[in-house]
């Protein structure tokens, strides 16, 4: 039942009062404003006051659930194993190159299956989906050619501003640029329902809500991490080599185990925020990526990546270990089997594979 524009209203009060919300309730609305049934003015003020106060676990998986239920296309994937998905928050004080999606490529070609969800630049110069769309993936196509690539060739992308994807979200991301719920339940909202998956999220108070909500919706497995640069004062959505790594891991049994670590406890050289900044123009971005992707940066860049990597690994490979997963990833690395990963990837998600592995084969001939 739709909600009067009083009665959200009060909820906004109520917000910004500092009253919590329950599941129930904040499913309730949220499908308001994802169905596009309050004002414009009404859906900032409830995104604003929500971020104002600080999401509670239980109002991010109400929040999450309106998405699945209302605004997400739903896949059902034929894969022999669990399906993992690796993705941050955004929104976080230092700016990188893409790691995730390095790490999920470096992840996929060691044998996790990875179906990954992500978006367009919408604060950063090169979203994910902008990478992907200049290596040669096809991240605008129906969802049957994801589902097709994951099942294939062990990895695919799910446009979350595609409407094939979701009806709503696009509308909405395109509008905001800055931190809301959207930047934990959104990215939260895949459409192949992983039960395992890394997630860095932008601060660190929200390491145990996250992993908390993960729990929650039905995540078998998942770490949860905040990095720090080497004052410990700012933080990025990922695994750090600058500084220390703060993590929230959840079990199986629904525990969860809060720590951190320093690169050096895995061999790691130190790094500079600078050797890890993205390229302000987005084909050097491009370029400097695919360099990490074939092997040909030995340094920094490679190293946040295996890291980011070996945490995927780690999550999605029974009885293993971060250290022996980062070996894994280097592996895949230097051994070209992630490049090659890559490649079958752009033959895989694509309506017409013979342009965008011509798209990439270019690139590489850059390089």
């Amino acid at each position: 039942m739709s909600l009067c524009a009083q009665e959200f209203g009060r909820t906004i009060t109520e917000l910004i009062n500092q009253v919590d919300q329950s599941r129930e309730r904040s499913k309730a609305l949220f499908a308001e404003v994802i169905l596009d049934k309050q004002s414009a003015l009404q859906q900032g003020a409830f995104l604003s006051a929500l971020a104002a106060k600080g999401e509670t676990a239980e109002e991010i998986a109400g929040i999450w659930e309106a998405i699945y239920e209302y605004d997400t296309c739903k896949i059902v994937l034929d894969v022999g194993s669990h399906v993992v998905e690796n993705c941050g928050t955004g929104m976080d004080s230092m700016k990188t190159f893409n790691i995730s999606t390095a790490a999920a490529i470096i992840a996929a070609a060691a044998g996790v299956v990875m179906a990954k969800h992500g978006s367009r630049a919408i604060t950063s110069s090169c979203g994910t989906i902008d990478l992907l769309e200049s290596l040669g993936i096809d991240v605008e196509g129906p969802p049957a050619l994801v589902k097709h690539s994951i099942e294939t060739a062990g990895i695919g992308i799910f446009n979350g501003m595609s409407p094939y994807i979701h009806q709503g979200l696009g509308r909405i991301l395109s509008q905001i640029a800055f931190g809301t719920v959207l930047n934990i339940a959104a990215s939260l909202a895949n459409p192949a329902l992983p039960r395992i998956g890394v997630r860095g999220v932008y601060d660190r108070a929200l390491l145990n809500p996250v992993a908390q909500v993960m729990n929650e919706i039905g995540y078998q497995r998942a770490v949860v991490v905040h990095g720090l640069d080497s004052s410990g004062e700012r933080g990025m959505d990922e695994a750090s080599t600058i500084g220390e790594t703060l993590v929230a891991e959840l079990h199986p049994d629904g525990s969860i185990r809060e720590y951190g670590f320093f690169p050096e406890e895995y061999g790691i050289r130190r790094a500079g925020l600078e050797d890890i900044a993205p390229h302000a123009d987005r084909e050097q971005e491009v370029l400097q990526f695919l360099r990490v992707i074939a092997g040909l940066e030995n340094g920094p860049r490679t190293d946040i990546a295996c890291l980011n990597a070996a945490l995927v690994i780690y999550v999605g490979t029974p009885d293993s270990t971060i250290a022996a997963s980062l070996q894994i990833a280097r592996d895949m690395v230097y051994s070209g089997l992630a490049l090659q990963k890559l490649k079958q990837w752009v033959a895989a998600q694509n309506l017409d594979p013979e342009q965008g592995m011509v798209k990439l084969n270019n690139l590489l001939a850059r390089m």
